[in-house]
């Protein structure tokens, strides 16, 4: 009936390297040397293969490790305000073994997508579904420019780029933007 898509990632190579080989780290670098420590520096060219090998290894503690550094690289730069309080979640075993293995697992294999712009080129599939892209405009997970040109190849969606957020829900302007939509589409059906 109608779509809401918040941090859009593509699934793209260049998304993939921004975030675990570098880009993220220049603005965030005493995060990401916590998240390079996990691997060993003749290892650090690829490092979501890296990973891979570490949190697919035979040694739990091994995986939990790799997992556990993972998915705080990922809570420590997901709002344009950072909130270390909030990182104790990223920390939990459980929680972390499954975003780590699940995250590391599709972009291993590409996101089992047949070419990287394969969702651009497939998304006028969407043309007769409302569509609503909320994007953090400081987002270090999810490059604002893909949620750019997923607007250009859907241009019925509606974009917000919300200028004082990063990949979070929980951040106001992109809640707002979020709730904002739901109560649209409710109204629509």
């Amino acid at each position: 009936m109608g779509l809401i898509l918040r941090g859009i990632f593509l699934g793209r190579p260049f998304e993939v390297d921004w975030f675990y080989n570098g880009g993220t780290g220049l603005y965030y670098p005493e995060a990401y040397e916590k998240f390079l420590a996990v691997i060993p520096e003749d290892e650090r060219d690829d490092m979501v293969t890296s990973y891979y090998k570490h949190l697919t290894s035979e040694d739990p503690a091994v995986r939990l490790e790799a997992a556990k550094a993972w998915s705080v690289w990922e809570g420590s730069v997901s709002q344009l305000i950072p909130d270390t309080e909030n990182l104790d979640e990223f920390e939990d075993p459980e929680f972390a073994l499954a975003v780590a293995r699940i995250e590391c697992h599709y972009f291993t294999n590409h996101l089992f997508l047949e070419d990287e712009n394969e969702l651009l080129t497939k998304s006028y599939d969407l043309d007769n579904i409302p569509a609503t892209i909320v994007q953090g405009r400081y987002d270090m997970l999810c490059p604002p420019v893909s949620a750019w040109q997923l607007k250009e190849a859907m241009p019925h969606a509606e974009l917000y780029m919300v200028p004082d957020a990063g990949h979070a829900t929980r951040e106001p302007g992109i809640l707002h933007r979020l709730l904002e939509a739901t109560e649209k589409y409710k109204k629509l059906y």
